[in-house]
């Protein structure tokens, strides 16, 4: 199973930026974020982010 862009929005929007791997790790949890995001959240290879543009481009590293 992939983790989709609407699963990453469903999960992840409203966040506020600059924002930890550590603190978005705990938002999915405390959203309901899938255990694969979850996942993919934890192996970020930054621990902070300073916009969505920055943490999707991430992401997609991942891939």
């Amino acid at each position: 199973m992939t983790v989709g862009g609407a699963e990453l929005l469903e999960y992840l929007g409203g966040l506020d930026y600059p924002v930890s791997r550590e603190d978005l790790v705990r938002w999915g949890q405390e959203n309901g974020a899938s255990t694969e995001l979850l996942r993919m959240l934890r192996s970020l290879p930054a621990e902070e982010f300073d916009s969505p543009t920055e943490l999707s481009t991430a992401l997609n590293t991942l891939a």
